[in-house]
């Protein structure tokens, strides 16, 4: 008499596959982040290196990076934007990019430009907008430290300390602007706030965006020089030992 065939249910195997399709069934979906962007192929690019193309497009985020802390200060330091000729947030933020973008100089900065600016709009005694003022002078030293370019071609060179240079500016910048105090004993701008109903770190964040590409642009360049020299040796070595010989 054959023995009764054990309910498929019972088996230890069924009931963690069931357990693991409930789970399934209950994790949240993935939440869409976005997608890499990719610019479209001009013809400028036909005269561009790889370095050449890495450069721009780092200098791009940078300064787009400058551009959303400015807004992001103009909205903790409201008080600097009015005290322009703005009619509005927006209007302040247009005018400091158009003088970034055209290079042009910034009124209250006196005619300092590069890190003469930045020291300046840092000052605890600088009575303009200080925002506009340290975001100004912020991109003007790094598009100095680029060579006074923001885009690069085949003819044009980087320097790498100039650049690893940029980044600790930056950094000592931040520095400045989290502990220097108004002669009135106040932060001299506000920005990252930890307390304890909030931690907003987003300001640190961005800054850091800024000076990883700017290591990692200098770095780069470093190599591709070093890289050079060691081409050149293989080139010699091969001129001599790498040849082919003669089979007849």
């Amino acid at each position: 008499m054959p023995l009764p065939r054990r309910p498929l249910l019972s088996s230890p195997a069924c009931w963690l596959l069931l357990a693991l399709s409930g789970c399934s069934s209950m994790a949240p979906a993935p939440v869409h982040k976005g997608e890499t962007q990719v610019a479209p192929l001009t013809t400028r690019e036909l005269v561009q290196s790889d370095v050449n193309r890495m450069a721009t497009l780092g200098m791009r985020d940078n300064l787009d990076s400058l551009y959303r802390l400015l807004d992001k200060l103009y909205r903790r330091n409201p008080a600097e934007w009015r005290k322009t000729t703005a009619v509005s947030r927006e209007a302040a933020i247009q005018q400091v990019r158009d003088a970034i973008d055209q290079r042009t100089p910034w009124p209250e900065l006196k005619g300092q430009r590069d890190i003469a600016a930045l020291s300046l709009a840092l000052s605890p005694d600088f009575k303009g907008d200080r925002v506009a003022a340290f975001i100004y002078a912020s991109a003007d030293m790094l598009i100095v430290a680029h060579d006074n370019r923001t885009s690069f071609h085949l003819i044009d060179r980087l320097d790498a300390q100039h650049v690893y240079n940029a980044a600790r500016n930056i950094e000592s910048a931040v520095w400045l602007l989290a502990s220097r105090r108004t002669p009135a004993g106040q932060p001299l701008l506000l920005a990252d706030e930890i307390s304890a109903q909030e931690r907003n770190l987003s300001f640190e964040r961005e800054f850091g965006k800024v000076i990883g590409r700017l290591d990692l642009l200098s770095e780069v360049l470093t190599e591709k020089y070093r890289r050079a020299v060691i081409s050149y040796v293989q080139n010699l070595a091969g001129a001599s030992f790498l040849q082919f010989l003669p089979v007849r």
